[in-house]
């Protein structure tokens, strides 16, 4: 970073770490044991769909490597807002292929030069009284923080703040609360 950039406020932008996404399964083991959510056995990632073949050949290339032996568990969606959804499903006791699975379409795209479309990666999680979580990764961020649903267009504030303080030793959290956006109608959550 230069002298101007230091005196205009300028900072150079965090650089995502994808292998912070293994980190999930402990923060899940933690999530599970202190406040009884559960994984769902679903992951998906966000991003900005380029235009042209190579992203494309890269999107197709990501999908029939995810696909299973046992049936599809990608599905692509598109939201309201014109970001693309990958969503990829498995049992969810084998949350650590789930995490495998996603860190994958992360570094696909990453390594094809695509890694700017990305914007962020999440796993849910449900207990038994039914109410929904989410691990989201700020990809432009590299950081996590808690999203959790509580209807239409309200969150779990309460949830939200006990699941950071339970998983704030296993993963980076975000800091800056006014960057946990909420992925409304997010797949798999």
């Amino acid at each position: 970073m230069g002298f101007l950039d230091t005196l205009l406020g300028r900072s150079k932008p965090v650089q995502p770490n994808l292998d912070q996404l293994f980190a999930v399964t402990n923060a899940a083991l933690t999530i599970e044991v202190a406040l009884g959510l559960k994984p769902t056995g679903y992951g998906a990632v966000c991003y900005r769909k380029a235009e042209g073949g190579a992203f494309a050949e890269v999107e197709a290339d990501v999908e029939q490597l995810i696909e299973g032996f046992d049936g599809p568990r990608v599905e692509v969606s598109t939201d309201q807002y014109g970001y693309t959804w990958l969503l990829v499903r498995r049992d969810p006791e084998q949350l650590s292929d789930l995490v495998t699975d996603v860190h994958a379409v992360n570094s696909s795209l990453q390594d094809h030069g695509f890694g700017p479309y990305l914007l962020c990666s999440l796993f849910s999680f449900r207990d038994q009284q039914d109410r929904k979580a989410a691990l989201v990764y700020l990809y432009k961020k590299g950081t996590f923080y808690p999203f959790a649903p509580k209807g239409a267009s309200i969150r779990d504030n309460v949830l939200e703040l006990n699941m950071k303080t339970e998983i704030g030793v296993d993963l980076p959290l975000e800091k800056d609360t006014s960057r946990w956006f909420p992925v409304w109608g997010a797949p798999g959550l």
